[in-house]
Formats: C-alpha cells, structure tokens, sequence
C-alpha cells in the first residue's frame, strides 16, 4: 500500500506539473488549503484554538489570487486585499471570548506562512523571473526531482552507514551520514537535471540541490519537532504508509523561502 499511494503521490505531482500551468496551480492551491487544515489540526493539541475559518480565508486568498496573477486573470493590485483580510484575523478574536486570544491569534498567522506561503513561492517560482517569461515546468519539476533525491539519498546512505545522529533529540534516526550521502546524491542529479533542463544552467541547478538538502533537511527537522512536541507520529493520514500532507512537504516547505529567493535575486 506504502509503494503504491508513493507512485499515486509522485504521477499525480509530475502529471499536474506536465499538463500545463492550470493544473499545476490548481493542484498546488488543493495542497496548500490541506497543508494549512492539517497545521490548524495539529495546534489545536497544545489546546489552542486558532480562527480557523478567518485563516482559511486568508490563506485561500493569498494563493488564488497570486495563481491569478501569474497566468494574466486580474490586476496585480488586487493582492492588496491580503492587507485588510489579514487585519480580520485580530477583529474576529474580539467576538469569540477564548481565554488566550493573541496566541490563538499567532497560530492563525503562523498556519499561513507556514503552510501557505512556501506554495505561494513555489507556484512564483513556476514564473520565475517575470510573469513575461510564461510558465516553467521543467524548473518546477527540477526542484521536486531535488527534493525527491535529497530524501531518497539520505535514507540510503543513512540506513546503509548511519551512525552519528544529526540533530538526535528531534530525530534519533537522521544522521550525518545520511545527510552527506544525500547531499552528494543531490548534487550528482543536480548535474543530469542541467543537461536536460536548461532552464537554468548547472550552477544554479547545483546551489538550488545544495538548498534543497540543507534547508529541505531542516524543515523536516521542524515538522518532526512540531509532532515530537504534541506526541503524535504523523501530521495525518491522506496518504496510507506516508502520514499527512506536511510529512510529505516538510522538505519543500522549509527550502522553497531559500530557493525562491535565490532563483528571483540571483537567476
């Protein structure tokens, strides 16, 4: 079951990549809402009560009109709109007489830009350069390649020679090991996605592998640290033998700030 939903997980994702802008914005939109349910989910654990559906709204909103943006639907101004919905979050927390108002508050914020934004970033990236430039699959395909490496390569060389933990109190089986295979792994598919992928040339490809494995590595740390701290396994359970969409994404969400920033300065 594990194999399959991994091989349903990966055709769904290159496929809605492939088939053109529309689908992959749109597929990306579907996992940002389930990203950010599944957060405000998980906080509710440390019996904290964000204003979910305020959030929702915000995050919805955040995405759907930068999706538009990008492929020529609506004015860039109307972005603007984040400005006041965002300022909703404190007023609705006026009328729903909780006992820790601004933590709940903090939490709404946090589920956004943890779970919304690095889509967001990602669906920029799709763009990269100039909304001129029109859509770029290969470069979104190169990065979930990366991401897919660094995972596939850390648990390799981790399991074949693992003994050093890398960061032991909030994952005991990630190791040093498992990260310096990774990261070579990372960068040798780096170098074959420069060949066909010349989007980018091999050394943004090879600074792009390089983030994906330190910062990618690093989200997974903080969403192990997130689960760790409220004592369950997975984030959820829409993907049999994977756990939740965060499990999934953990490495994406925690590289793509870096990524994309690398990408629109320096690409």
């Amino acid at each position: 079951m594990r194999t399959l939903s991994g091989a349903v997980f990966v055709t769904l994702l290159i496929g809605g990549v492939l088939l053109g802008p529309y689908t992959f914005l749109s597929l990306f939109f579907i996992i940002s809402i389930l990203s950010q349910l599944e957060f405000y989910k998980l906080a509710k654990h440390y019996n904290v009560f964000p204003s979910q559906v305020i959030g929702l709204i915000n995050g919805i909103a955040l995405y759907a009109i930068t999706a538009l943006i990008l492929i020529g639907q609506v004015h860039l101004n109307l972005i603007l709109i984040i400005i006041p919905l965002t300022s909703l979050i404190f007023t609705v927390e006026l009328y729903r007489k909780t006992t820790q108002p601004f933590l709940n508050i903090s939490i709404t914020l946090l589920g956004i830009i943890y779970a919304v934004i690095p889509f967001v970033l990602l669906a920029l990236t799709a763009f990269y350069g100039s909304m001129e430039t029109g859509y770029s699959p290969k470069v979104i395909l190169g990065i979930l390649f990366l991401q897919w490496s660094s995972d596939t390569g850390q648990y390799l060389a981790g399991r074949s020679f693992g003994k050093n933990p890398l960061f032991k109190r909030i994952s005991p089986k990630k190791s040093w090991e498992g990260f310096i295979g990774g990261f070579i792994f990372t960068l040798a598919i780096a170098y074959v996605i420069s060949i066909y992928y010349t989007d980018l040339n091999i050394i943004n490809w090879m600074v792009i592998g390089g983030l994906i494995v330190i910062f990618g590595t690093l989200g997974d740390l903080v969403e192990s640290m997130l689960k760790r701290s409220i004592d369950v396994k997975d984030s959820g359970n829409i993907m049999p033998g994977h756990g939740g969409v965060l499990d999934r994404f953990d490495g994406l969400i925690g590289a793509m700030p870096f990524v994309y920033f690398y990408i629109a300065v320096f690409c």
